[in-house]
């Protein structure tokens, strides 16, 4: 029996490489081995305020970049969030079931919250009870996520064990799936954070820069002093960071493309190599993706299609919720 596996993104600016290597392109690889669901989180987005243009024109970017990426929509299902009303009907029945001290607990909300001290809303104290029901909606098994988000899956699982301890075995209890570390990408100018879509300094190569920013980003890159190539986050995160965007775009292991640099002592090379991998990748991504936003029209088919495909799932979960906690659904 195939296992359901989803995932979610915020239509928060542009789409980094780190999105591509960390999540997309391991989506593509394995669409075939799952039954997937891959939604854009604009329900979420919204807990920081957000131009109204602006948020449709990431929600479409986000579509065609992972269409651009080979996601096939015949095999899985794309769609944006707040296009299947499922979602928020579940996470307000979830909320009931979420308890004060847990949400008071998410270092996200903390994080949020000190970044947006104008505007700490409900819906972002709220919106773990949402990310569960994006979860529990569709039954599934696993969820792709950073160590980031590993908070909110173990709350996703509290949640769903309660709710079954009181109605019976509702929900499917997800499990945790750890990105690969060739596909953790981080800062090039901080190489102990991540690489995030929503911080597009001089450290972050965004999937839509010229081929010669890219370049001049990964020269950039912040090494050491050591002089030697080794494959070692503690010692050399810089250096570790390049051998595994190398690694990830050359779809090897990091301990092989580390071998290819072993006994290096200059860096000029390493960043070379990385430099020519990433354009070897992004650059027929960048030309995929200019055709498919010129055609919003075919977009919006696709993700009409897509949450038509999610309802079917979300809607019997959303029945069977409903009708265990005694609502009326006749």
């Amino acid at each position: 029996m195939q296992k359901t596996i989803l995932s979610g993104i915020q239509p928060s600016g542009q789409m980094s490489l780190g999105n591509y290597l960390g999540a997309i392109k391991r989506f593509v690889e394995t669409q075939n081995e799952a039954f997937t669901y891959f939604f854009i989180a604009d329900l979420h987005a919204i807990t920081v305020r957000q131009d109204p243009a602006e948020l449709q024109e990431n929600c479409y970017s986000i579509a065609a970049w992972y269409l651009a990426a080979g996601l096939d929509p015949a095999q899985c299902s794309l769609f944006v969030q707040s296009q299947v009303p499922e979602h928020a009907q579940l996470g307000w029945v979830l909320g009931t079931f979420t308890q004060m001290g847990e949400l008071e607990r998410m270092t996200q909300f903390k994080d949020k919250a000190a970044r947006h001290k104008q505007n700490i809303n409900a819906g972002l104290f709220t919106y773990p009870s949402l990310m569960a029901a994006d979860i529990l909606l569709y039954q599934a098994d696993e969820v792709p996520v950073g160590d980031d988000q590993k908070q909110h899956l173990e709350l996703t699982r509290n949640v769903a064990e309660r709710f079954n301890g009181v109605y019976g075995d509702v929900f499917t209890v997800p499990e945790f799936k750890a990105a690969t570390a060739a596909a953790r990408v981080m800062d090039l100018q901080t190489p102990t954070k991540k690489m995030s879509k929503s911080d597009p300094g001089a450290g972050t190569i965004l999937l839509i820069d010229e081929p010669k920013q890219i370049e001049k980003k990964i020269k950039r890159a912040v090494t050491d002093t050591i002089e030697q190539v080794n494959w070692d986050r503690e010692a050399q995160p810089g250096i570790s960071n390049l051998i595994e965007i190398y690694a990830a775009c050359k779809g090897i292991a990091p301990e092989e493309a580390a071998q290819e640099f072993a006994g290096q002592t200059q860096y000029g090379p390493l960043k070379t190599a990385v430099a020519e991998a990433v354009l070897e990748k992004v650059v027929p991504l960048q030309e995929r993706y200019k055709t498919l936003m010129a055609d919003k029209g075919e977009l919006d088919k696709t993700l009409a299609a897509g949450a038509e495909k999610a309802r079917e799932t979300a809607a019997k979960t959303l029945k069977q919720v409903y009708e265990a906690v005694g609502f009326v659904t006749a």
